[in-house]
């Protein structure tokens, strides 16, 4: 480790967030004076990336979506009697037995009914764990101006905006009911604790590695490949300088998640080891084109395929790298090995193993979200550790620190917000569907609505009001959006439409409801995404 790191001096402590320095000179009711201080700082900072985080989930709106978010939602509902062997959850039992989502949802539907606003509350918890999350660790390892840019960074982004298929999404992030983000945020949280750990002694050590156990712990009942990120967990407090018997103390909160995971399956399916049989068993056969070749590039396709703006994340594992060579910080130590220990495995099962049984589809920019808190950590403390390096005498002629270095923070800094906000078209929102839902309200003469399976499951949200009280009581009758053709008993009745805007298939290979065919225009939303049509008149069955 370099000479400005090693036992923590001074001036690195005031980079990273820590204690500063004491002597006997230094009045104890001082120094409560300045904990409490700090303590209000990061408790204000952290409310508000967490009120950020539900600005922006407000902003985005997105529509509860179909899928894994509709099967959790549904494991939810009706909870403790899931089926894991009846459909949809015999399709997607590792969604349905990832608890740490399941059980607050339910908690979320017991209090506030299961409809939209309790949906949206349990994927704005998911935000706000993973901004304020990104925001702690960064700020624990490199200071409160670090941790603010690196959560503004991450709410802007493309990859947190973009996130709904009826306009033109990157992924599913904000706003979506998925594991990616809770698990991700409260894996960091976690490790905000050890690191501010590594600045305590006794019992407030203690007391925070445990807390750290906890979030590590639950994180693993929300996301199960973040256990790849527990196996050095003992380099983790060795970076830290955290004794190593303190390994017992944050691994006991995880152990004993651990039981009550296996209890809780036990009670409920039958099985303590169904979590983990169900995500050994997801895999197979991919949609996608998979080589090994492709496979091994996941991280750069997942940073580079969607969106110019990924180059941020590779740009901070490439500072990363220099910064670690050249100040051999402990800390950049820390982020290099929190990022290759889940990016190796993650590479290993998209494909680079076997092409034609992929367990972990690494090319989506979702299943990396638990690292880029650390790649923007170890960007940010790189620039800060080398911009120290610079002499101080070089530093005030040349005006760095007062002139040079802000006027470029605010240049980078605009460019990227432009480029971010620019990268976002026209956010549709969910106005289509409220828009539908007070036409059902209106219309309960319409006893039949048929859709695309993806549609009619979000359709189901809007059947009823906010809080999940119906407002249309038809029948929602589905068919797979695959099928070569439209189904004979799905033109029965006014059939729901759109024509996709995201990156999925469109509806039977692009079939479209066609006047010239008979069809009749029943509604449509004022944005366009949403229509409702009148089929024509069946013609009798031979």
């Amino acid at each position: 480790m370099a000479q400005t790191t090693s036992d923590q001096p001074t001036a690195d402590r005031a980079v990273t967030g820590g204690e500063p320095a004491s002597g006997p000179s230094r009045a104890l009711p001082g120094r409560v004076a300045a904990r409490v201080r700090r303590v209000r700082r990061v408790v204000w900072l952290s409310l508000l990336v967490a009120a950020s985080a539900v600005l922006a989930q407000w902003v985005t709106m997105t529509p509860p979506l179909y899928f894994d978010p509709y099967y959790v939602w549904l494991a939810a509902r009706d909870w403790p009697d899931i089926p894991l062997g009846q459909w949809p959850f015999d399709e997607v039992p590792h969604q349905v037995t990832r608890i740490g989502l399941v059980l607050p949802a339910r908690l979320v539907q017991e209090v506030l009914g299961d409809g939209q606003a309790a949906y949206f509350v349990v994927a704005g918890a998911g935000g706000i764990a993973f901004f304020v999350g990104a925001y702690l660790v960064v700020r624990s390892l490199f200071g409160d101006v670090a941790g603010v840019a690196s959560a503004a960074i991450l709410l802007i982004h493309p990859f947190f905006t973009m996130t709904n298929p009826f306009g033109h999404e990157i992924t599913w992030s904000t706003g979506v009911m998925l594991p990616d983000m809770p698990g991700a945020g409260l894996f960091t949280i976690g490790m905000a604790g050890l690191v501010v750990a590594s600045r305590r002694t006794g019992r407030a050590q203690t007391r925070m590695l445990l807390a750290a156990g906890v979030f590590l712990g639950t994180s693993f009942l929300v996301r199960e490949f973040l256990a790849f990120l527990f196996l050095p967990i003992p380099a983790y407090l060795a970076l830290l300088r955290i004794p190593w018997r303190r390994n017992v103390t944050v691994g006991a909160p995880m152990l004993a998640i651990l039981v009550l995971n296996f209890v809780h399956n036990q009670l409920v399916w039958g099985s303590p080891l169904a979590g983990l049989a169900s995500a050994a068993e997801h895999g197979g056969q991919s949609r996608d084109y998979v080589t090994r070749e492709l496979a091994a590039r996941s991280f750069l396709r997942a940073m580079h395929d969607w969106t110019p703006l990924g180059l941020v994340f590779t740009a901070a594992l490439a500072l990363t790298i220099v910064g670690w060579a050249v100040t051999r910080d402990r800390r950049l130590a820390l982020v290099l090995v929190w990022f290759f220990t889940l990016a190796v495995p993650l590479t290993l099962f998209s494909g680079v193993l076997d092409p034609n049984s992929i367990s972990l589809r690494a090319w989506l920019q979702r299943y990396w979200f638990a690292v880029l808190p650390a790649l923007l950590a170890g960007g940010f403390g790189s620039l800060i550790l080398m911009f120290r390096m610079v002499p101080s005498d070089l530093v005030s002629r040349l005006r760095l620190k007062t002139v040079v270095v802000p006027a470029l923070a605010v240049v980078l800094g605009g460019t990227y917000t432009v480029a971010a906000v620019r990268a976002v078209p026209d956010l549709p929102r969910d106005k289509a569907w409220n828009e539908l839902r007070g036409y059902l309200g209106g219309h309960r003469g319409i006893t039949l609505i048929c859709a695309d399976r993806r549609l009619a499951q979000t359709l189901t949200f809007y059947t009823r009001d906010m809080w999940g009280d119906p407002v249309w009581r038809g029948e929602i009758r589905d068919f797979p959006h695959y099928m070569q053709q439209i189904p004979r008993n799905a033109m029965e009745g006014p059939m729901l439409y759109t024509r996709w805007r995201g990156m999925e298939s469109q509806i039977a290979g692009g079939w479209r409801p066609d006047p010239a065919q008979g069809w009749t225009l029943l509604w449509r939303s004022s944005d366009g995404i949403l229509q409702l049509w009148n089929p024509p008149p069946l013609p009798p069955e031979n």
